[in-house]
C-alpha cells in the first residue's frame, strides 16, 4: 500500500498571479486615463483578494473590469483562476479560453489551464499547454515538475524522469523533483531507486520533514522486505502522527512480514479503535489469529468482516480454518463456492486442491488444477503443484 504522496504543488494547485508580476507594479500617472486607473485598482483589489481566498468578492473585482473591458486579459484570467480555486474546473477552462482567443500565447492563461486539465486527469491536454508555456521559459521549475508529474500519471516513465533530472541538475535538491522520482520508481516497482530519491528528501529536509516522505521511505522497505528498517521510519512517523493511518498499517504489515502475529495485531486493532468497520483489517487481524492458531478468535474477526460486506478473502479465511482443523470435505466444499465466484484466483485452486490430497483423491486434486490452466491463465505455484502431483513428488516440503 501507497497513500500516493504526491508533491505539494500538485496537491495545493498553486496559482501564479499575473499581478504580482505585471500591473500591480505599476502607479497611476496623469498620463493614464481614468479607465485605465480603474482596470489597475480593480486587478489590484481582484487578486489580492483571490490571495486571502476571498473568492466572491475577486471574481466582483474582475467582473468590475469587464464590465469597463469586455475582453480584458486580467480580468479572465482572474476569474479563470478564481474558479480553479474553488474546484469549478470547466467554468475555469472557459474563462481562459476566452482569453486565449483574445490574447493568444498569454502565459497565465495557458498555465491555467494546464492545470485544470491536469486536476480532470486530461494529463496529455495538460502536457501540450505546458509544453507551450516553456518555449517561452523553459527553465521554469515549476512548469518543469509539473510536466514531468503529467508524464509520471501517463506512465511514460523515460520523459518524467528526463524532465525531473533536469529539474535536479538546476537545483539539486529541489523537493518536488525528488519526491516525483520518488513516486515514479515506486510506481514501477522500482523500489530500491525510489529509496533512495525518498532517502535524500529525507536526509535534506529533517528539520521540516513531511510525514509522508517517512510513510512512503517505510513503504519502500516493506517492498524490498526489510522489515526491521521499515518499522524505524514508520516509527517515527507515529511520534509525529500517533493516529496515522498509514504508518499503523505499515507497522502491522512489517510485524506481519517479521511474522511477530501478535505485534501485528496490536497496531491492526488501533486502526480499527479510529475504522471499526474497516473490513480489510478485519480480515487481516484474522489471518494474523489464524497463523498463530487462535482459530477461535480468527473466526470472529472473519465473521465480523463478512457482516459488513462480502470479502473473499474472509470467506477463504474461514475455509483454511476447517482446513487448519481437519474438516476437508467442509473446506473443499466453502472453496468450491468461492471458485464459482472468483474463477481466476489461481490460490483458490491450490487450497482446493490440496484438500482433496488430505482426503486421499489426488485425482481430483489434479482435475482442480487442470481445470485453472484450461483458462488460459499462467500460474508458476498451480504449475509447480501439478508436476509434483503427476510425478509422486511431495507437495509441501
Amino acid at each position: 500500500m501507497n497513500e500516493q504522496f504526491e508533491s505539494s504543488q500538485e496537491e495545493s494547485q498553486d496559482i501564479i498571479y499575473p499581478g504580482e508580476m505585471d500591473f500591480t507594479s505599476q502607479k497611476p500617472t496623469d498620463e493614464r486615463d481614468e479607465k485605465s486607473v480603474l482596470i489597475s485598482e480593480y486587478s489590484i483589489k481582484g487578486y489580492q483578494l483571490l490571495k486571502q481566498n476571498e473568492i466572491n468578492e475577486a471574481i466582483n473585482s474582475f467582473n468590475r473590469i469587464l464590465e469597463l473591458d469586455e475582453n480584458n486579459n486580467y480580468a479572465l484570467v482572474g476569474l479563470g483562476d478564481s474558479e480553479r480555486k474553488r474546484n469549478n474546473f470547466n467554468m475555469a477552462i472557459s474563462y481562459y479560453n476566452d482569453c486565449l482567443n483574445y490574447h493568444p500565447g498569454n502565459n497565465y492563461a495557458l498555465f491555467g489551464l494546464a492545470d485544470c486539465y491536469k486536476a480532470l486527469n486530461q494529463f496529455r491536454k495538460a502536457i501540450d499547454l505546458w509544453e507551450q508555456y516553456l518555449t517561452h521559459d523553459d527553465r521554469n521549475i515549476t512548469v518543469l515538475t509539473r510536466v514531468a508529474d503529467a508524464y509520471r500519471k501517463i506512465h511514460d516513465f523515460k520523459k518524467s524522469k528526463e524532465l525531473y533530472l533536469k529539474v535536479l541538475d538546476m537545483e539539486v535538491n529541489n523537493a518536488y523533483a525528488l519526491i516525483g522520482l520518488g513516486h515514479l520508481h515506486y510506481d514501477f516497482k522500482e523500489y530500491r531507486d525510489a529509496l533512495y530519491y525518498w532517502t535524500k528528501m529525507y536526509n535534506t529536509n529533517k528539520e521540516n520533514l513531511d510525514i509522508r516522505i517517512l510513510t512512503s521511505i517505510g513503504n519502500c522497505h516493506r517492498k524490498l522486505r526489510t522489515f526491521e528498517q521499515g518499522v524505524t521510519f514508520f516509527e517515527k512517523a507515529l511520534q509525529m502522527d500517533p493516529k496515522n493511518f498509514y504508518a499503523l498499517f505499515g507497522l502491522a504489515d512489517c510485524y506481519r512480514g517479521m511474522n511477530q502475529q501478535y505485534r501485528s495485531i496490536e497496531y491492526w486493532n488501533k486502526i480499527l479503535e479510529i475504522d471499526p468497520n474497516n473490513k480489510v483489517i478485519l480480515t487481516r487481524i484474522g489471518d494474523a489469529y489464524r497463523n498463530t492458531g487462535d482459530y477461535s478468535s480468527s473466526r470472529d474477526y472473519y465473521n465480523r468482516a463478512l457482516d459488513i460486506d462480502f470479502d473473499v478473502y474472509a470467506a477463504l479465511g474461514l475455509a483454511l480454518i476447517c482446513k487448519g482443523e481437519g474438516k476437508y470435505p467442509e473446506a473443499a466444499e466453502k472453496l468450491s463456492r468461492l471458485i464459482s465466484n472468483d474463477p481466476k484466483n489461481y490460490r483458490l485452486y491450490i487450497d482446493l486442491a490440496d484438500c482433496y490430497v488430505k482426503l486421499k483423491d489426488k485425482q481430483r486434486a489434479i482435475e482442480v488444477l487442470e481445470s485453472f490452466q484450461k483458462l488460459g491463465i499462467r500460474s508458476t505455484a498451480v504449475n509447480e503443484m501439478l508436476d509434483k502431483l503427476k510425478n509422486n513428488k511431495p507437495i509441501f516440503e
